[in-house]
């Protein structure tokens, strides 16, 4: 299902067949604290994108774009961040041909929470831009947590422990993708978040530093692959039902 391991007659094929969707999944290379790699969103969103083409059963995965806008994170060493402007560009840019190859409309979401901001900034001059292929951007960051929040409590008990970043959901994600990954000998708390959005907001607007001195938001204590399981399966559904909503 990933474009980039196709080659040009197969995708052909594939839009003749009836795949006239594509998704872009969105991401960033930053701090998760001291117990998950900087591939953390990355990782994440290559692994939503499959899950969301599967469900949807007639997309195809464009390559994620890696790096996405983490300004929030910049006091951490590592992190990369790309201007709202120049992330805006990359999605056009991505996409701009994706009609004249057959394509019909092309989903956007993302595995870092930091881009949604961007993206409900410029989803409507995408929309503009790219006509006539339909765009359908997924934006509710809060709904993503949301569900987080449940799948933790519904498993575990521990619905508390999602703050956000680097938390008990973000952990049990890479618990399933990658567990070499997941230094859990290093699992601290961080600052607790609960159901408190103005925590976030501040993050965003302050930078995490601001809030949370070892970056983590919520609490990596107790993170298991089946939360993570349900975290992914979960999600994956959420953005598929909304892209089914739209005409997907």
């Amino acid at each position: 299902m990933r474009i980039e391991y196709l080659t040009s007659p197969e995708i052909g094929r594939a839009v003749t067949a009836g795949y006239r969707t594509a998704i872009l999944p969105l991401a960033a290379i930053e701090q998760h604290g001291s117990h998950l790699p900087l591939s953390m969103d990355a990782d994440h969103a290559d692994e939503l994108a499959i899950l969301i083409a599967r469900r949807l059963g007639d997309a195809l995965v464009l390559p994620t774009v890696r790096v996405g806008y983490s300004p929030h994170h910049l006091e951490f060493a590592g992190t990369l961040s790309l201007r709202a402007s120049t992330l805006e560009s990359i999605c056009v840019d991505y996409t701009a041909h994706l009609a004249e190859h057959g394509f019909e409309r092309v989903i956007l979401f993302s595995g870092h929470i930091g881009n949604y901001s961007v993206m409900r900034d410029f989803e409507s001059r995408l929309q503009q831009q790219l006509a006539p292929l339909a765009v359908i951007v997924f934006t509710d960051a809060a709904a993503i947590l949301d569900t987080w929040r449940l799948c933790a409590a519904r498993v575990a008990g521990l619905g508390e422990n999602v703050g956000g970043h680097a938390d008990i959901a973000e952990t049990s994600v890479m618990l399933v993708l990658d567990p070499e990954k997941v230094r859990s000998e290093r699992f601290m708390p961080g600052h607790p978040v609960g159901a408190d959005r103005t925590i976030v907001d501040a993050a965003m607007r302050d930078g995490i530093h601001s809030v949370s001195p070892n970056g983590i938001l919520g609490d990596p204590t107790g993170s298991c692959a089946a939360i993570g399981t349900a975290c992914l399966e979960t999600v994956s559904a959420l953005i598929a039902d909304y892209a089914r909503e739209r005409g997907a």
